[in-house]
């Protein structure tokens, strides 16, 4: 936990009633002009009393819910012209392939992450020094500012840009490892890729989903010949869930389809490709109609605890270290962590 935490906002203290509600007359959203650009000045501020040029994203996260046939509000979740974009447009969704957790990025970038969260374009994440500094937005142009130094020229150059800085003992968005997830960690290695490989072998695992930002998976056909080639394409500490092969049997999916609720649909078309998508029952029949023209399908439930893979692993850093902070939910085949010797 960082010394010295202070929440930035363009909301003035004494319109607070005693329940610490604000109830002044600043409007809630950004104004995409000077008091947007004040913020990321602040931020700015404090980055230079610090001494930080870089900071790295964690736990990057989009929108997950599916809305089939319309735009998103911001095409790319307000990423476009940050990264480099992806080079592989085949693959569903398409996100930059920059923005993944633990990037270090320099700091400019990270005051453009500040405007798209102030936006609310859609892509969230933590930005961070580890032990040294860290900046994130909550709702409502809440800014949380976290440094090891006291930041009095920040604090002060903040006051002249018309925002207020209040010090708190800690940011309410700090990550929570109790909420991540079980203590259980199964890493990615080549352990489990020779595990995974016999799953394969035996008919019993087909399909792989890669959770490689918060809200956004892919879903990778396995078979003896693809193996390597889709563990060479995974993104950096990306949350992995192994799942047995895509039904080809079509109307029983369909007819699997609840009357409500939450589900991910996950399917694969004529060409080869798979495609998910999380939907409530307002997408169901869109959801449907894709499905009814695929090859193969699945339709998981969106509720935890409902529908579970038959192992998992988080993918560990190129020296072989589990860096990420987030965790998956421990399947059965989890408990031994010999993915080869278990059964479904």
């Amino acid at each position: 936990m960082l010394a010295y935490v202070y929440r930035v906002t363009k909301y003035d203290p004494a319109d607070r009633d005693e329940h610490g509600h604000y109830t002044g007359p600043e409007d809630s959203a950004s104004d995409h002009g000077e008091v947007e650009a004040a913020y990321l000045q602040a931020v700015a501020a404090f980055a230079a009393d610090t001494g930080v040029t870089h900071l790295a994203i964690r736990e990057p996260g989009v929108p997950s819910l599916a809305h089939f046939g319309a735009e998103p509000p911001v095409d790319g979740f307000g990423l476009d012209g940050l990264f480099p974009p992806a080079l592989n447009a085949s693959t569903d969704p398409v996100l930059p392939p920059g923005f993944h957790d633990g990037a270090q990025v320099p700091l400019h970038t990270c005051l453009e992450l500040v405007r798209v969260m102030l936006r609310d374009n859609g892509a969230w994440c933590r930005l961070e020094a580890e032990g040294v500094f860290a900046v994130h937005v909550g709702w409502d142009q809440y800014l949380y500012v976290g440094s090891t130094q006291p930041c009095e020229e920040a604090l002060a150059r903040t006051r002249e840009l018309g925002l207020f800085p209040e010090r708190l003992t800690s940011s309410p968005y700090d990550f929570d490892s109790e909420a991540a997830g079980a203590d259980f960690l199964r890493p990615g290695d080549g352990d489990f890729w020779d595990g995974l490989r016999l799953a394969v072998a035996s008919g019993r695992a087909g399909v792989l989903e890669e959770t490689f930002v918060e809200g956004a998976t892919r879903w990778h056909h396995l078979t003896h010949d693809t193996i390597d080639s889709v563990r060479a394409g995974i993104a950096p500490r990306a949350r992995l869930a192994v799942w047995p092969p895509l039904s080809s049997d079509i109307d029983a999916v369909l007819a699997s389809l609840p009357a409500d609720g939450l589900v991910e649909g996950v399917w694969q078309d004529k060409d080869g490709r798979i495609h998910s998508a999380v939907c409530d029952e307002d997408a169901f029949p869109e959801l449907a109609s894709r499905i009814s023209a695929a090859s193969a399908a699945v339709l998981i439930s969106g509720y935890a605890g409902e529908d579970m893979p038959l192992y998992t692993a988080v993918m560990p850093d190129n020296d072989a270290v589990v860096r990420a902070r987030w965790r998956t939910e421990p399947a059965a085949g989890d408990q031994d962590q010999q993915p080869s010797s278990q059964s479904h």
